[in-house]
């Protein structure tokens, strides 16, 4: 008998989990610091039932999953946040909506998509938010984790969101943008205030719709990412792909001021390369300095690839510096060790930093993260914190010590998954120590499956 070969992402612990579960005191190994007090929450995709065709992992229905912590004691939760799709799809007991390796259907009477609001987080102005880059953002009910609704800024929100605004420490506000795949404007650019009113929308011009899935903020200035990963409905009427890596397109960065717009955007082009997560940028001198991770081109939602780039897909961590007097931008790698999903002490965002955090990915066919390293911008050195044989992380948050001066005083929390035992827990690791075994490991006491992007909300 011929094997039917299993879609990876609906498979091990990419599979999904269908209980929802409110737990109470969990049991540590080691021992929770007793001030780090607050509630971890990661989203990622979990279908709620059988996809139709082809699944990608960023199909899934959105599912959070909290750990809050208090005087050393930890609880668990997870909850599918409820969209309008989640609930038809709920109610009809079967998938409605295709995903995105599947072309659109446009005589789906719910419509072609469905926003599954699975891939991040965001807390600002008192409210959490789910996230996901096609629609509109979902409030979340903390610590409960119910869905209380799409959040739209007293209909204020004319556009997307992306799944990853920028909160800036010192004034409060929120950025953020949304992208357009076929009509423009393909870009629009908003801030938030402190408060949470949404005070502008403007469109920011781009020449044709582009998979823009993060951005930068330094203390004066936005910066955009026009890259070639392009969709185009005359490519899909030729018979060719909707969305493709264009290698001849260059890359280009847009730094605008934070209340500016698209009269006063200035354009720096460097060699093509796709980037999906941004670590930080700041203002050093007359430059604008980025730090994301690079990869030379993407094929991740694309079925064919006719001229496969052997560096393509593998992402590492890049500088550039983009000079507002002469009007150069230099480039630079950091690291030739692969990893993603870059972070930083959020305390301290768009501004000068001396320590980041990436996850290392492992040598494997599908996403798997081994450990988490620290980099020292200012030494060039980096430290890795290996989770072990078997031993699989998600995106790992910097959590900060209340009251800390140094940046890195602090701890990086995450999920981790054991492939021999089939168990998950929360990892705690101290972040002035990293290489050593974590403060704290709590056993939650059902499977994780790998998700996305998380976020530390402090008790205060």
């Amino acid at each position: 008998m011929p094997t039917i070969a299993v879609n990876p992402y609906l498979d091990r612990n990419f599979a999904p989990i269908r209980e929802e579960i409110t737990t109470d005191k969990l049991p540590v190994i080691g021992e929770l610091p007793l001030d780090l007090s607050g509630m971890f929450v990661r989203n990622g995709p979990n279908p709620q039932w059988t996809p139709i065709g082809q699944y990608h992992w960023f199909d899934g229905d959105g599912m959070l999953h909290g750990v809050q912590i208090s005087n050393g004691v930890a609880t668990y939760r997870n909850r599918y946040v409820q969209t309008s799709g989640w609930k038809k799809e709920r109610e009809a007991g079967e998938a409605l909506w295709s995903g995105l390796l599947e072309p659109p259907r446009m005589d789906n009477p719910h419509g072609p998509r469905k926003n599954t609001a699975n891939t991040a987080l965001v807390w600002h102005a008192g409210q959490m938010l789910a996230l996901n880059e096609s629609g509109k953002p979902h409030a979340i009910k903390l610590p409960e984790l119910e869905t209380i609704g799409e959040y739209s800024y007293n209909g204020k929100l004319i556009s997307a969101f992306t799944a990853h605004p920028k909160v800036d420490p010192v004034t409060g506000e929120m950025i953020f943008f949304g992208y357009s795949v076929f009509t423009p404007p393909y870009l629009q650019y908003s801030v938030v205030s402190a408060q949470g009113e949404l005070l502008r929308t403007v469109p920011i011009d781009l020449s044709i719709g582009v998979m823009m899935h993060d951005f930068a903020i330094t203390e004066n200035y936005t910066i955009f990412m026009d890259l070639p990963l392009t969709f185009s409905a005359e490519r899909s009427q030729r018979g060719e792909p909707v969305m493709m890596f264009e290698r001849d397109r260059p890359s280009r960065f847009g730094i605008v001021p934070r209340h500016g717009d698209n009269s006063n955007i200035r354009w720096f082009e460097s060699p093509s390369c796709y980037v999906f997560h941004t670590l930080n940028a700041y203002e050093d001198g007359d430059e604008v300095v980025l730090i994301a991770c690079r990869m030379s081109s993407t094929t991740v939602l694309i079925s064919d690839d006719s001229q496969p780039d052997p560096e393509g897909n593998i992402p590492r961590l890049y500088r550039w510096r983009f000079n507002l007097s002469t009007g150069t931008v230099r480039e630079e790698m950091l690291d030739d060790v692969t990893s993603e999903f870059p972070r930083i002490n959020e305390n301290l965002l768009g501004r000068q930093t001396r320590y980041g955090y990436t996850n290392k990915i492992a040598n494997s066919p599908v996403p798997l993260f081994e450990g988490i390293i620290k980099y020292d911008f200012s030494s060039g050195k980096s430290q890795t914190h290996k989770f072990g044989q078997g031993r699989y992380g998600s995106e790992a948050v910097f959590a900060p010590r209340p009251g800390a001066i140094a940046e890195d005083d602090g701890w990086l929390v995450t999920f981790v998954h054991d492939e021999n035992s089939n168990t998950s827990e929360l990892v705690v690791v101290n972040a002035q120590d990293v290489t050593a075994e974590p403060v704290a490991r709590v056993i939650i006491p059902q499977r994780v499956p790998y998700g996305f992007h998380g976020t530390w909300v402090a008790q205060e």
